[in-house]
């Protein structure tokens, strides 16, 4: 109901291959708004590394507020298919096994993805 979530196991499903996190970038004055695209992290700020969320909704709690809630870097936004990302919010989770608790039924999967520089 808040955001989908990607980028991190492949089709079968497996954990994808990763490299190492990057710096989290949360205080760049991007916030989670509806659209938006944030890297996902661990509770470690620094731990994004392929995963990645879209915000559904506005996710104030998720923006950078300081050393004590570091947040969610925000590095990009839906500009075109936000009914398809809502869509995708919509689909029904099972829960597989225990690292697959909100698995969508059936398997969703993104095949393309264009970015676009900003004028």
């Amino acid at each position: 109901d808040f955001m989908i979530q990607g980028g991190g196991f492949d089709g079968v499903p497996k954990r994808k291959t990763v490299k190492p996190p990057i710096k989290n970038e949360a205080d760049n004055g991007l916030t989670n708004t509806k659209g938006t695209i944030a890297m996902a992290r661990t509770g470690v700020v620094d731990s994004a590394t392929s995963q990645f969320f879209i915000n559904l909704v506005n996710n104030r709690a998720l923006n950078h507020s300081g050393q004590s809630n570091f947040g969610y870097a925000v590095f990009g936004k839906v500009v075109e298919g936000l009914d398809v990302v809502e869509k995708i919010g919509k689909v029904k989770t099972i829960a597989k096994n225990q690292l697959f608790r909100d698995y969508p039924n059936p398997q969703v999967v993104i095949e393309s993805v264009r970015r676009i520089e900003q004028e």
